[in-house]
């Protein structure tokens, strides 16, 4: 074998969880192959001196080229969305194979796969989502997914045309306790937002202005206090996405003194967004539509402590993109629609890095290594992919970023790479960007200009997973 790498990527301040100074990275074959102060050349050699080398981001909570309840399809497909996410930073994603109640998991499975295989752009693995959790499901094919790597699956306590039952979850958890796989949990209070739109409604009060009335912080926090109850009960381990609220937040922290297995995940526009977002003329409080809603300034804090202090655990993006002014997108039942008729998500996978490093590192309420393992090396371990994914070591994929901490950028719609015609941190300043993204050992972004071909991206294998340890039975 020749002594020459494939790719060097030299002079960097490389940063993982446990590594933080100078070193080049030698890369053959698509995966890192070598570490050390000074390597040897490289047929490609691409030159990091006075910037950050950082681990791919893995953003393990997306809606990419994914059906709506009623029928809708979100903005970005598997290209456009690889894409995005490339330019900022990240190499792999988490999308969600979304079961609809009547359908075989089997054949959504199937349905989605076939799908990434011809668009994806970047890697990417798959969580379930179960609304219909029938016999065949629970005894035949969610356990067959299961052994296959299929080893996180998210439930909804709301939406009517998702939400499980207590008794259906309880269904899932023990399938799960049993499996070794990991379930997501969306919490909030499905009859307590439906009492509570009804009367918002009956008094004329339909805009979007009204949406985080109609689905309080004591909604998320009853949700997340019962979820994790239920998951004590039969001893499985859950993760609470999108954490909003310091009450949702208090119940985690209650949950794991008593030794309940949870995780936690929050996003980017729970730190910068607040219930005044959406109190605007008009439909244009649509644009930051989003359940849970964002809460207050209070909230905001609350959640910062969390990411310093370990109780939150992963940084996802949640990008549920839908356009604004399109009839397919937040105005699919038109601008006067109530809110209840208003598509909720928001676009984010581009910004998901930048925004936490500029907002978190920068204003020094993070540090570096806690930014990784919050955008990086936590979800690639939670969900299996550590560690092909998540770090830069010997034998892992050569997903490297190479990072400017002193870049600025000004947030656009007319600059990102998604499918949006909106973003709802328009004209934000945030300082630190990717200059440079690496996956697999091919640059697919490179100083504003996007490489690759479409269908580059590759199913990535899953191990177990931390669910699958079970603990000692007494």
């Amino acid at each position: 074998m020749s002594d020459r790498y494939d790719l060097v990527v030299r002079g960097g301040n490389l940063v993982t969880e446990s590594h933080h100074g100078p070193c080049d990275i030698g890369v053959r074959d698509g995966r890192v192959v070598a570490l050390a102060e000074t390597l040897g050349p490289g047929t490609l050699e691409l030159g990091a001196s006075g910037r950050l080398v950082l681990p791919g981001g893995v953003d393990a909570h997306c809606h990419v080229d994914q059906r709506s309840s009623s029928g809708l399809m979100t903005a970005d497909d598997f290209y456009t969305a690889g894409v995005s996410a490339a330019c900022g930073g990240t190499t792999t994603i988490v999308p969600f194979a979304a079961q609809h109640r009547g359908q075989s998991l089997e054949d959504v499975v199937n349905d989605y796969g076939e799908r990434a295989r011809s668009k994806a752009f970047v890697d990417y693995a798959f969580h379930l989502i179960i609304s219909d959790p029938t016999e065949t499901v629970l005894g035949v094919e969610l356990p067959d997914l299961i052994r296959r790597g299929f080893r996180s699956f998210k439930i909804y306590l709301t939406y009517d045309s998702m939400k499980l039952s207590d008794r259906q979850t309880l269904e899932v958890l023990s399938l799960a306790r049993r499996e070794g796989a990991l379930v997501m949990v969306h919490a909030e209070n499905n009859d307590a937002i439906a009492w509570l739109t009804e009367g918002l409604l009956a008094r004329g009060h339909t805009t979007p202005r009204y949406h985080p009335e109609a689905r309080p912080a004591v909604a998320e926090r009853e949700a997340t206090a019962r979820a994790l109850a239920l998951a004590e009960l039969v001893g499985a381990e859950v993760l609470i996405v999108h954490v909003s609220c310091a009450e949702a937040l208090e119940e985690i922290r209650r949950a794991r003194a008593r030794g309940v297995r949870v995780h936690a995940e929050t996003c980017p526009q729970y730190l910068l967004l607040t219930a005044a977002d959406m109190d605007r003329p008009g439909f244009e409080g649509a644009k930051f539509m989003c359940s849970p809603p964002p809460r207050a300034p209070a909230d905001q804090e609350a959640l910062w402590r969390g990411l310093f202090d370990g109780d939150i655990d992963v940084f996802a993006s949640d990008h549920a993109p839908y356009r604004f002014d399109d009839p397919k997108g937040k105005k699919a039942h038109g601008e006067n629609a109530p809110f209840t008729k208003v598509l909720n998500g928001l676009p984010g996978l581009e910004t998901r890095l930048l925004i936490l490093f500029s907002e978190g590192v920068v204003r020094r309420r993070l540090d570096l290594r806690r930014f990784i393992a919050l955008t990086a090396t936590t979800p690639a371990r939670l969900y299996g992919l550590f560690p092909r994914k998540g770090t830069i070591g010997v034998g892992s994929d050569a997903d490297i970023v190479v990072w400017d901490p002193e870049r600025e950028v000004t947030v656009s719609s007319s600059t990102l790479h998604d499918a949006m015609d909106y973003t709802p941190y328009e004209s934000l300043v945030l300082t630190g960007a990717p200059v440079v993204t690496i996956s697999r050992g091919e640059v697919v972004w490179s100083e504003g200009e996007v490489r690759g071909e479409v269908g580059r991206g590759r199913l990535a294998a899953r191990s177990s997973g931390p669910a699958a340890e079970r603990p000692n039975e007494a």
